[in-house]
């Protein structure tokens, strides 16, 4: 009550936003795998996504093709998008992330329709994700690829030393037959 208000000069001068606030949405496109479920979840529908389905060979020899979908067109309209974030709640591959851009206004509506290009600009303007808390107990996922990862490399260790013990075995064999030949 005591100060006097003071207009923010904006465009001239840019609004300092908070972490992790809500602009525009971006595309991580390289973690999309065409699944579909942020266009089924949308309550808008306002996300369009089309595809093609390709045959990958097989990995191995003797094994059978695969195929994969190609994502041809991803793209929001955001003259209908109401923000709400289920698109990136229900992503399960990390794909879609908030990002803190706001200035994407266009003179004409069928304009704000943006392609995947533009989604992925707008993907480096994401902020990095806020550190862990130190007391939090560990997630699911990295206690489970650390147990695999320690069988790995336990029988990888336990492959070592029998290839080791084998080849001990071997020498000792061969000097007893250059001792008995002798």
């Amino acid at each position: 009550m005591t100060r006097r208000s003071v207009t923010a000069q904006y465009p001239d001068v840019q609004p300092e936003l908070p972490p992790r606030t809500r602009g525009v949405i971006g595309l991580f496109e390289e973690n999309c795998t065409v699944c579909m479920l942020c266009a089924r979840e949308c309550p808008d529908w306002c996300i369009y996504i089309d595809s093609h389905k390709e045959t990958v060979p097989p990995a191995a020899p003797g094994g059978r093709e695969r195929s994969r979908n190609v994502l041809d067109r991803f793209a929001i309209d955001f003259a209908l998008c109401m923000y709400c974030g289920i698109c990136i709640e229900v992503c399960p591959f990390d794909a879609l992330f908030w990002s803190p851009e706001f200035e994407y206004a266009e003179e004409d509506i069928h304009d704000l329709t943006h392609e995947r290009d533009k989604l992925r600009e707008w993907m480096w303007t994401v902020p990095a994700p806020p550190a862990l808390d130190a007391a939090a107990e560990e997630p699911k996922e990295l206690g489970a690829a650390r147990k695999t990862a320690d069988k790995l490399a336990a029988a990888e260790q336990q492959a070592a030393e029998q290839q080791h013990a084998a080849e001990q075995e071997r020498q000792q064999a061969a000097e007893q037959q250059r001792e008995d030949g002798a």
